[in-house]
């Protein structure tokens, strides 16, 4: 009976040592997890703050009160005058990803000269304050589709040619030069 005795109290404590010991292990692995969110919170919070330090230095191309749909007729006319294509940046102020291609390609002379010799170039606004829902859905909402910035290019005659989305222009933090060189190429009038 001792013999018994003994084997029961040795299994039992046993029992209760491995689980007090996965008590420790799961205090431990939830002293980590919490560790792990607090130095994500701060590296989210980082990469905030950069984000919008550096949307207050990039120009702010997207005109909130513009008549859009009197702007584009508007582009039209001079776009048959000059024999270009329009190219329509949709986006907004608020969209850091569409402040970024501006500037890139203003900042770039190639790209700038590209679009100059070739395109009437438009920011066609989207922003709570000013949706544009007629000329958006004019030309298939393709925000909803795509996301912003998203691009539209009309012909000369203002026919929608190609809507471009923005991620495949992307490289890393930006923009990669020979995808949009090639992008501005293939729908300049000249192609």
């Amino acid at each position: 009976m001792k013999k018994l005795s003994l084997i029961a109290f040795i299994g039992l404590s046993s029992i209760a040592f491995s689980q007090n010991t996965n008590t420790i292990r799961q205090e431990d692995k939830s002293k980590e997890e919490k560790a792990l969110l607090v130095k994500t919170d701060h590296a989210e919070l980082d990469a905030k703050k950069k984000a919008a330090e550096e949307k207050a230095k990039l120009p702010k191309p997207y005109d909130l009160k513009a008549d859009a749909e009197k702007d584009i007729q508007n582009l039209i006319a001079k776009a048959k005058k000059e024999k270009k294509n329009i190219m329509i940046q949709a986006g907004g102020n608020w969209c850091i990803w569409c402040l970024r291609f501006n500037q890139y390609v203003q900042t770039t002379p190639e790209l700038k000269k590209l679009v100059d010799d070739n395109y009437v170039y438009y920011h066609l606004n989207y922003s709570p304050e000013n949706k544009n829902e007629k000329i958006f859905a004019k030309y298939g909402d393709p925000g909803t589709k795509f996301g912003y910035p998203v691009f539209i290019v009309l012909d000369q005659n203002g026919k929608m040619i190609h809507v471009q989305q923005s991620d495949v222009l992307e490289e890393g933090k930006g923009y990669s030069l020979e995808k949009v060189k090639e992008f501005f190429n293939v729908w300049s009038p000249k192609s």
